[in-house]
């Protein structure tokens, strides 16, 4: 097994904190893909992925429909995509991907959780080196499909690993191959569960029990925040 099957196994996806703050950042998202590539889903293949990784987390059918409707609505915010990156306390990488519709606010909260817990927020692409994107789809295995097989086929799309968790196939690629990936799966109609952007560290940072309670209650506070999507980190 590689190095992403080595992060999936170990990095703590932490839950956001009530479903409510889930269903607010998964409509955030959807209206973003909806404004930037159109309302329907048969046409918009990230809006079609957005949707499933909303029924995944059980978000209501009207909920998701809102999200879209929004997207068109004279008054809707401008959402963007932004990414912060700084240091924890004792030297540990962290990057922070949002959606947010004011800069200057997302910045400012960034900033003060940082400031309060012992880290400092740095220059965007400054951790670029540290990190490698990738794209993660999880998918329904089907009763004919040879994993190894199915692993040779995405090779030719970029793929780098192929594994089983749970009793459904993880795959996980470059960035940039998300595209193709998406399509090929489809065409072969394999059941798309889940997709994720990921950000895998390329090297890992030992600390200590203390210390990683330390820089736990950095992430976590970030995380509490409504314009942050994702947070990343290097710590073992």
């Amino acid at each position: 097994m590689g190095r992403a099957f080595e992060y999936r196994k170990t990095r703590k996806l932490k839950r956001w904190s009530n479903m409510s703050r889930v269903f607010t950042r998964l409509g955030r998202e959807i209206t973003m893909a909806a404004k930037a590539g159109g309302g329907d889903p048969n046409g918009n293949p990230h809006l079609r992925l957005l949707i499933q990784n909303a029924r995944s987390e059980n978000m209501p059918k009207e909920n998701i429909e809102r999200a879209i409707k929004r997207a068109f609505e004279r008054d809707t915010s401008d959402y963007k995509d932004i990414v912060y990156e700084g240091y924890a306390p004792h030297g540990i990488a962290i990057v922070v991907e949002t959606a947010t519709d004011n800069n200057q606010r997302t910045v400012a909260n960034i900033r003060s959780y940082f400031n309060k817990h012992g880290g400092s927020l740095g220059t965007q692409g400054m951790l670029d080196f540290m990190f490698d994107r990738k794209c993660s789809f999880r998918i329904i295995s089907k009763p004919e499909t040879d994993i190894e097989e199915l692993e040779l086929e995405l090779i030719d799309f970029g793929v780098e690993e192929v594994f089983i968790e749970e009793d459904q196939i993880m795959i996980f690629s470059e960035f940039q191959s998300f595209g193709p990936i998406q399509k090929y799966l489809e065409d072969q109609h394999y059941e798309i569960k889940e997709f994720r952007f990921e950000r895998i560290p390329t090297d890992v940072k030992e600390v200590t029990e203390e210390q990683r309670v330390e820089i736990e209650k950095l992430i976590d506070k970030i995380e509490e925040d409504e314009d942050v999507t994702n947070v990343f980190h290097n710590m073992k």
